[in-house]
């Protein structure tokens, strides 16, 4: 039985007390706030900006979270699902917006990001035609080769220090936030680890203090309200060779992220319902949509994307007991309050650079881990090993020796001297290699409709017969086959049945044999209640037996799974049939 979410007070689309709202508001933004200020010096302390510089990215960084927050807090046609996400630059693109700031300068990375943002909302709009290709391994090798790249920018911030300090003083700072960060997540109660961020840097900065790390002019002659230095990037028109060396870099990345966001909203979704229900695919591609806003803004700022803060955003909502999109709002005003204050801002942009090196060695080594994770979620066997240990040593090696220098012309050596590109790629290819060689699925295109049972039946005989199977086991496919059809076919399926009549939707069924099974996919246009809540229901097991819940009895009965997921226009379910 499922157990249900009884610790939450208000749902995402349920309206909280004002006061409540401005007490979880205030500390969601307390919450989030460290990681992001953290990502946006980190960025601007690796890239080498002055201080005007600087103060424009911690502006556009806390605007432009602001500004998503808000978004994903409402629904503007597909954009936004009515639920509170933090969020914070994106770790992915710390790295590569670097090495295009290096190899040509705030144009060209602009230029980059706007194909990020293209790439980006393209993962939302073609999800369901991404799914094949940037699989959990592959984008956990892109997870793993993004920590690679990103630890010597750790080391790089650890032994940053202003001139005048002792020897060895940056690594007494950096080692006491590490220590008092690793304390405090490894053996603090849970209701205190969503704090060791912002604990981790006020010892750092605490221990800095003494050694002369600070300089507090700037914050002394900061105004209380005002505007940083305008300091847009600009774009060019005629991207230079650079460009499109590393544009593939960019748009792996990007796709990584998006099918990364995927897991991100659909964690959020659940934590914010009080009872269990199968993900709604729709609400994830608009959470996409509104972070694809980000991006674009990105490119406006000259600054790294936003990414979803999911793991802070899980812990708001299950220690306040409160999801209500309406914290959203508060959490955004909030950030939007310190943007438009200087002061306030400048305390930030005080922090040393061993204390940020110290934080984002941590959250590289945990980010490490969620490619390790995304890697081993499905098991291992022989074929994903070959993969990630050939896409990891090629990624690797590329960072330590760059073999294609002075082989190739300038600037596609960079392209495919990055480790993130090299493993990233060797990944991809041999992904598509292992899909393709792939025993060739068979297809039928019909239409959602009784009348088409029967044909819908002789194709799945069929199938059997090609693949030998006994009476028990064909009986049992076409049984699966029927029920699932039938499942879309409910008395309550206002759109199925009105299409009946008039046009009926477009069903295309494959099936692909695996083995001894059989993978059978049925691929429909729906707008009515996910499959898998009703599966889900069923778990239940209610004493009274809805007559609509038959189907969906049969159907768990002779399949040994059953998955379904919903997108913007597409259904597409899944059924596992073992011989």
């Amino acid at each position: 039985m499922n157990s249900s979410n009884s610790q939450l007070r208000y749902e995402a689309n349920e309206s909280c007390p004002p006061l409540l709202s401005l007490l979880v508001g205030f500390q969601g933004a307390v919450l989030g706030l460290p990681t992001l200020v953290m990502m946006a010096m980190a960025f601007g302390a690796v890239s080498g900006q002055d201080q005007e510089r600087l103060a424009w990215t911690m502006f556009g960084a806390l605007l432009m979270s602001a500004g998503v927050t808000a978004l994903q807090a409402s629904r503007i046609w597909r954009f936004g699902v009515r639920h509170i996400f933090l969020t914070a630059l994106s770790t992915n693109h710390l790295v590569v917006c670097v090495l295009a700031l290096e190899a040509g300068g705030y144009t060209l990375m602009t230029s980059l990001l706007i194909v990020s943002a293209l790439c980006y909302l393209a993962v939302a709009t073609w999800l369901p035609l991404l799914r094949r290709v940037i699989t959990p391994t592959v984008t956990g090798v892109v997870f793993i080769m993004i920590c690679v790249s990103a630890l010597p920018l750790c080391m790089e911030l650890m032994t940053d220090a202003p001139a005048g300090t002792a020897p060895g003083q940056d690594l007494y700072v950096a080692g006491a936030t590490l220590a008092v960060f690793t304390l405090l997540i490894m053996r603090a109660p849970p209701r205190l680890r969503v704090w060791a961020t912002l604990v981790g840097m006020a010892c750092g900065c605490a221990l800095a203090a003494p050694f002369g790390f600070f300089d507090l002019e700037p914050l002394y002659g900061a105004s209380w309200v005002g505007f940083p230095s305008v300091k847009l990037p600009g774009l060019d028109l005629m991207p230079p060779a650079e460009f499109w060396a590393m544009a593939p870099m960019f748009a792996m990345v990007t796709l990584v992220q998006g099918v990364k966001g995927i897991g991100d909203a659909i964690v959020v979704q659940q934590v914010s319902q009080r009872q269990p229900r199968a993900t709604d695919f729709r609400i994830v591609q608009g959470t996409l949509y509104a972070n694809g806003v980000g991006f674009v803004a990105s490119a406006f700022f000259g600054i790294p994307p936003t990414a979803f803060f999911t793991s802070m955003t899980s812990s708001l909502v299950t220690l306040t007991g409160v999801a209500s999109r309406y914290v959203g709002y508060v959490v955004a005003v909030i950030l939007l309050a310190i943007a438009l204050s200087p002061k306030l801002t400048s305390i930030f942009l005080l922090i040393p650079s061993p204390v940020l090196g110290a934080i984002l060695l941590v959250a590289v080594g945990l980010f490490f881990m969620q490619g390790v994770q995304s890697i081993i979620q499905d098991g291992i066997d022989a074929t994903k090993t070959i993969i990630v240990g050939l896409a990891f040593a090629a990624g690797t090696g590329m960072e330590f020796q760059n073999i294609f220098e002075g082989l190739i012309a300038s600037p596609w050596d960079l392209l495919l001297g990055s480790g993130v590109t090299m493993g990233g790629l060797v990944a991809v290819v041999l992904t598509l290699f292992v899909e393709l060689s792939r025993s060739r699925p068979r297809r039928l295109t019909t239409r959602l409709d009784l009348s088409e049972l029967a044909g819908i039946d002789n194709f799945l005989k069929d199938v059997a017969a090609r693949m030998a199977w006994n009476e028990a086991a064909t009986d049992r496919l076409r049984s699966a086959g029927e029920e699932s059809v039938s499942s879309l076919l409910q008395p309550d399926n206002e759109f199925a049945e009105a299409g009946s009549q008039d046009n009926p939707p477009r069903l295309m069924i494959s099936a692909r044999p695996d083995g001894k099974a059989v993978d059978l996919e049925f691929i429909s246009v729906l707008e009515e209640e996910n499959l898998g809540d009703r599966l889900l229901f069923l778990e239940e097991e209610p004493q009274v037996v809805d007559e609509r819940e038959v189907s969906f009895r049969l159907l768990r009965h002779y399949a040994s799974s059953v998955k379904h997921q919903k997108y913007h226009g597409m259904d597409i379910i899944t059924v596992r049939v073992e011989n």
